[in-house]
């Protein structure tokens, strides 16, 4: 995976617990182009790799934006972000990846952000704005003080942007209730925690006339998908080598514990880094950023999760 060299250019307190950083080349060149929707890999001074949508103008290219919320039971990752990141910090970055595209053919959007989920969805509006495109937005959060870039949101005006705080509605949004009105025709891009998701993929399945799109932070609490596992075979087509997958282990792991040193960030079928091609066999995927005709197709896995239906996988390494 190729790193880039940049420095933190600004540091800003977005939200309660949120934090916002652009990021530049020492050297002031452009960054690679990138599209609504994508993210970087951050290589934090702890030695964790995370994941962070950019959120600006995929038109402005002479720094990148993240922003970071303070995870509660954060692992490392965002605390790190918040505790040791400051401006003038040297970093290294991935370049740009899209699990999470804008798709053709579309002209009017319904995009749905619980909480930090509001950073790559800020992108997608910033660039249907420069394209004249229609969209309106319903923003999730547990109080006005924890929603991000709410200022900026306002200014779009209460006919684009309603927003929904927990703690003043004393509930969660209902997804069912007459006012929450979608447009045959019109896709959903959402991105959010959990509960927030599996709301609006109900609310997809009774409406097939709106397509649905999701960027997930973390798998769903009811993960697990594929069903009871089991063991198989993998087949490196490259050496020829044959190892066994038991049963409570990964592909990446096995390809580890041989001495293969693998792209590999997320562990959890997230984030695409550890994508290998499938020359033969047919894989179980569970992963959460394969479309349905990736996963129809079976040309391509996600190793640090998936696993094989055949007994024997022939994958690209």
């Amino acid at each position: 995976m190729k790193k880039i060299q940049v420095v933190i250019d600004r540091r800003t307190d977005e939200a309660k617990d949120i934090v916002s950083l652009a990021l530049r080349r020492p050297d002031g060149e452009n960054l690679p182009a990138f599209s609504p929707g994508a993210h970087i890999d951050l290589f934090l001074p702890n030695a964790m790799t995370r994941q962070y949508s950019l959120i600006g103008d995929c038109s402005e290219t002479d720094r990148y934006e993240i922003a970071v919320s303070k995870a509660a039971n954060s692992r490392g990752g965002s605390l790190c972000v918040h505790l040791a990141l400051n401006e003038g910090n040297a970093l290294e970055i991935s370049e740009p990846r899209n699990n999470f595209p804008l798709q053709p053919g579309h002209d009017s959007f319904l995009f749905i952000a619980g909480g930090i989920g509001i950073t790559p969805i800020l992108s997608m509006i910033r660039h249907c704005e420069r394209r004249g495109w229609s969209w309106r937005l319903l923003y999730l959060a547990r109080s006005r003080a924890h929603a991000a870039f709410h200022d900026e949101l306002c200014a779009f005006g209460a006919d684009r942007v309603r927003f929904h705080f927990d703690d003043e509605a004393g509930c969660l949004f209902n997804f069912a209730h007459a006012s929450f009105i979608v447009e045959p025709g019109v896709p959903i891009y959402c991105c959010g925690p959990a509960p927030v998701m599996k709301a609006v993929e109900d609310f997809a399945s009774n409406h097939p006339d709106n397509p649905a799109f999701f960027e997930w932070f973390s798998p769903p609490v009811e993960s697990g998908a594929g069903g009871v596992a089991t063991g198989f075979d993998v087949k490196l087509q490259r050496s020829g080598q044959v190892l066994h997958v038991p049963e409570d282990r990964t592909i990446l792991d096995v390809l580890e514990e041989h001495g293969y040193a693998l792209p590999c960030s997320c562990r959890e079928g997230m984030c695409r880094t550890c994508e290998t091609g499938v020359i033969d066999g047919v894989p179980d995927h569970r992963d959460y950023v394969l479309s349905g005709g990736e996963r129809a197709a079976g040309r391509t896995m996600m190793i640090c999760v998936s696993r094989a239906k055949s007994p024997m996988l022939v994958i690209d390494v």
